[in-house]
């Protein structure tokens, strides 16, 4: 079973994700420096780079679990609705793990989730059925397979509509005809006046995405 296409915000959002000089440190290492860009309703980023160049770390920067060394992360022109809230109070963040508790039923994780986000868009019923997994609300998540897995984190996205989704590596585990069934999710996500950053070593079959290439950062040295 695809993914339909989710249920239209009756209320779009007008909005940008606006970053300025970034510079973020793990440690005593420095991976991000003066990083700067910005990110639209219904634009799509999709960050690449080598391993280390610091795909992931930008990621976890924006959506407030890495605090920078300076610069600026920012929404501009937000709707009233959302004005004054961070990036991380806007944001669903999908990581390398899947953030469900293993012994919970799939029902209980996505209810959590949605309790906790706020903002319920989909029922749970629906939101699986939209990753074609509808049936298996009462089945402890640890019980599923790797791409089933995936496929219920992508549920989260759903059931708590928040407009700016930070994927990184978000087809890890999905079969091809999964992983294009997610590019039509977040086409329509795009639709819905909302925004993406992407981080992917493969490509996610979005239309008309931009393409930022991150750099391994190079410390200037003396001669």
């Amino acid at each position: 079973m695809g993914f339909p296409s989710p249920q239209p915000v009756v209320k779009p959002l007008i909005m940008k994700l606006q970053i300025q000089n970034l510079t973020v440190n793990r440690g005593e290492e420095r991976i991000l420096s003066d990083l700067s860009f910005s990110v639209a309703t219904g634009e799509a980023l999709i960050v690449s780079g080598a391993n280390g160049a610091g795909k992931s770390t930008l990621l976890r920067a924006l959506a407030g679990l890495l605090s920078s060394e300076s610069g600026s992360i920012e929404i501009v022109e937000p709707e009233a609705e959302f004005a004054g809230q961070s990036v991380a109070d806007l944001c669903h963040y999908l990581g390398g793990e899947n953030a469900m508790k293993p012994a919970l039923s799939v029902e209980e994780n996505l209810q959590f989730w949605q309790d906790f986000c706020g903002q319920p868009h989909l029922d749970v019923d629906e939101a699986l059925d939209m990753v074609g997994l509808d049936g298996l609300q009462t089945v402890p998540f640890a019980h599923l397979s790797t791409g089933q897995r995936r496929r219920i984190a992508i549920a989260r996205l759903l059931v708590s509509y928040r407009p700016i989704w930070i994927l990184d590596e978000p087809t890890s585990g999905l079969d091809a005809a999964s992983e294009q069934q997610f590019a039509a999710l977040m086409q329509a996500h795009l639709e819905d006046d909302g925004l993406i950053v992407a981080a992917t070593h493969i490509p996610l079959g979005l239309d008309g995405a931009r393409q930022m290439v991150l750099e391994p950062y190079a410390a200037e040295t003396e001669e």
